[in-house]
């Protein structure tokens, strides 16, 4: 392949080239008689010391072989002066031999065609989409359970739900970076295999601290699916089905969510699915859950261990053999499923351009940092990614870069604020409704009298209780106040958000039960004894306000209200374009929040929320694609991964902030996302439009 490789170089001018007037990167078959000639006389008489490598041929001299004044001298000086006039000149021809390489790549695609290699890319990035759809809903199923496993604090609750989100922005960062400087595939079998790994370990740890350790490293690897995966799909698809086809592929994160939901749906309320080990380790169902939660991240990474790396990636980088394999391999897989294996595939790559002249040094570099942990290493490994960050703020892309951090900030913020927010106004709801049947009991005597039932959702002011027992009873919603417990027995007892204030407990036991020092507020107890509390928090799917299937329910229709979005989206994303489709999508999700005024109740807030979701996606997906259109290669992937990483960060605060007023006002949740959702769809009308250009 060397030999014939030389000959084609040599040879250019020898050769008709079609589609390039200078030879590029599609020449026709007119070449193919002469690869078997003999070796190129350029080359004749080159000893091995003497081979002319890639980019001296591209008139780069070696870094080491003194040519001119370059290795010091009189001349030196005056070389380094014509060296730094020379920098403007060698800028703007590499932007030229970029456009060129794009124009020539999409012509390639082209020949390439769109068949039986684009759709199992498809379903194989769909999995890993799918894994990051179900990352975001795992911690969310899981609280409600865990919370009473791991007896969590409410500030411990919070951090809990928002561990995953710190997580994802660190990955986006962390991952994106890396897609551009060690490949699409790699660096998503790497996140992937991290997240995988740290989820099933979360399955089994018991403490709290370890759970949230290995949840937020679970984030971290989840966190670069979404910013690899569109890039490194787009790079396999031509200009007339870009946009459409990564539209379908944003339906797997839809498949995600409503994979999570009806899981839990499925285990969690199964309390019977647990065993455990005397009292130090339990294992429950929802636990089971969160690992079954992994499976489409395992099975992602099984998939991908088939598929090829970018070919744009490897062109971009100087692997031009390799690179045209790969789309060798795309289009004979595609002609053979269309019935013509007969194709032969018209294309040859010579060797033109060559953006990073070290990739083979920067890949060995990469791997030993990874592999043997070298500071030295990580530190210029660092020193690359934050290049390449700080290129995203060069004059070139600064404005498109900051039009686009305002635009995925406030769509962010809005989205994710209000799809937290709907849940938690709904189980408001349900807590007034609940509330509002409490029976209220006063001055109540009770003597000699056996409880062996359950008492719930009752309130007993100034009672005396005389020689009573409470025997295998369930207290939920119980409140006693200003009362008195007077030779009482109460045995195998069990609590849901009961307590006794101001109450006084003479002579009284308590054997095997849950009431622990925190129930009793400014309570008095004379001679009264607790006998083998009962240990750990008590997990009860009985509780009516807080109902688990409730929980699933709501999000299952959340998530598959996008369904018609997805849909629509997809069809009309190259028919309208990108921008029409983001701002258009972005104004009527503006409109649709102040419908959220007359959402006061069950059914109400959940048909608003499923409206708001079927039109907010469609925003989601032209954003996606822009977002991949509007950088080059060698920087797709670290700005994408920026952007993300920018979302959670406002997902977080949007979470925050909608939060803390469920319960007081409607309004101000309802103002800050529809001016959030306002700003943005104008920020986007500035954006370029991408409808029918080719990849940079």
């Amino acid at each position: 392949m060397e030999d014939n490789y030389q000959n084609r170089t040599d040879d250019d001018d020898d050769y008709p080239v079609q589609g390039s007037q200078d030879g590029g990167y599609y020449r026709g078959d007119s070449q193919a008689a002469n690869e078997d000639e003999g070796g190129s006389d350029s080359t004749e008489g080159h000893d091995e010391d003497d081979e002319i490598y890639e980019g001296e041929y591209q008139g780069i001299p070696r870094a080491d072989s003194g040519k001119g004044s370059l290795a010091g001298g009189p001349g030196s000086v005056k070389v380094d002066a014509q060296q730094f006039r020379d920098i403007g000149a060698s800028e703007a021809e590499r932007r030229k031999d970029q456009e060129e390489l794009a124009q020539q790549y999409e012509t390639i695609l082209q020949e390439c065609g769109h068949g039986k290699f684009q759709w199992t890319l498809y379903f194989v990035l769909g999995l890993a989409l799918m894994a990051d759809g179900v990352e975001i809903f795992v911690v969310g199923f899981v609280l409600p359970s865990a919370e009473k496993d791991m007896c969590l604090s409410e500030p411990n609750k919070s951090m809990l739900g928002l561990i995953v989100y710190f997580g994802m922005m660190v990955g986006a960062f962390l991952w994106g970076a890396l897609a551009d400087r060690i490949g699409r595939r790699q660096s998503l079998l790497i996140c992937l295999s991290i997240n995988s790994v740290f989820s099933f370990f979360s399955s089994f740890v018991q403490g709290y601290s370890t759970f949230l350790f290995c949840r937020l490293l679970s984030g971290v690897g989840i966190g670069g699916s979404i910013p690899i995966v569109f890039s490194y799909y787009s790079e396999f698809l031509a200009q007339e089905k870009r946009g459409e086809h990564l539209s379908w592929l944003c339906m797997f994160w839809m498949m995600g969510g409503i994979y999570a939901s009806a899981m839990a749906w499925a285990i969690i309320p199964h309390y019977g699915w647990s065993f455990q080990m005397g009292s130090a380790y339990q294992f429950h169902s929802w636990r089971v859950f969160v690992l079954v939660c992994a499976f489409p991240c395992v099975a992602a990474i099984a998939a991908l261990n088939s598929m090829p790396e970018s070919p744009r990636f490897y062109l971009e980088n100087g692997k031009h053999d390799e690179g045209w394999m790969i789309l060798k391999q795309v289009h004979d897989t595609n002609m053979r499923a269309k019935g013509y294996p007969e194709r032969v595939f018209s294309v040859s790559i010579c060797v033109k351009i060559s953006l990073y002249q070290n990739y083979k040094q920067v890949i060995l570099d990469t791997h030993k940092a990874i592999c043997v942990c070298d500071p030295k290493l990580f530190l210029d490994l660092t020193t690359q990614i934050r290049k390449n960050i700080i290129a995203c703020f060069s004059p070139e892309y600064k404005r498109t870069t900051f039009m686009l951090m305002a635009v995925w900030f406030t769509m962010s913020f809005s989205y994710y604020g209000l799809t937290v927010w709907f849940p938690d106004m709904i189980k408001y709801i349900q807590k007034q409704e609940y509330e509002s049947r409490t029976k209220t009991f006063t001055n109540e005597r009770v003597e000699h009298v056996t409880f062996n039932f359950t008492l719930e959702n009752q309130v007993h002011r100034q009672g005396h209780y005389f020689n009573d027992k409470f025997l295998n009873l369930k207290m939920k919603y119980m409140v006693f106040e200003d009362s008195v417990f007077e030779e009482c027995y109460f045995e195998d007892v069990t609590t849901t958000h009961t307590f006794f204030r101001n109450c006084t407990f003479i002579a009284s036991l308590f054997y095997n039960t849950d009431l622990f020092k925190y129930r009793f507020v400014n309570c008095k107890l004379v001679n009264s004894t607790f006998l083998h509390n009962k240990e750990g928090c008590m997990l009860d799917f009985s509780d009516d306000f807080n109902n688990a299937y409730m929980i699933y329910f709501v999000n299952f229709l959340g998530t598959l209200a996008v369904l018609p979005g997805n849909i629509v989206s997809a069809l009309l994303m190259d028919k309208i374009g990108r921008l029409r489709m983001l701002a258009g999508s972005s104004v009527i999700s503006c409109i649709s929040c102040f419908f959220l005024m007359f959402g006061n109740s069950e059914s109400g807030m959940i048909a608003l929320l499923c409206l708001f979701g079927g039109i907010s996606i469609a925003s989601w997906n032209a954003l996606d694609v822009i977002t991949v259109e509007l950088y080059p290669s060698d920087k797709r992937t670290t700005a994408f991964g920026f952007l993300n990483a920018l979302c959670k960060l406002a997902a977080v605060l949007g979470i925050s902030i909608f939060q803390s007023f469920v319960g007081i006002t409607k309004a101000v949740p309802i103002i800050f996302a529809a001016g959030a959702l306002a700003a943005g769809s104008f920020l986007a009308t500035k954006l370029p439009e991408t409808r029918g250009q080719v990849l940079q």
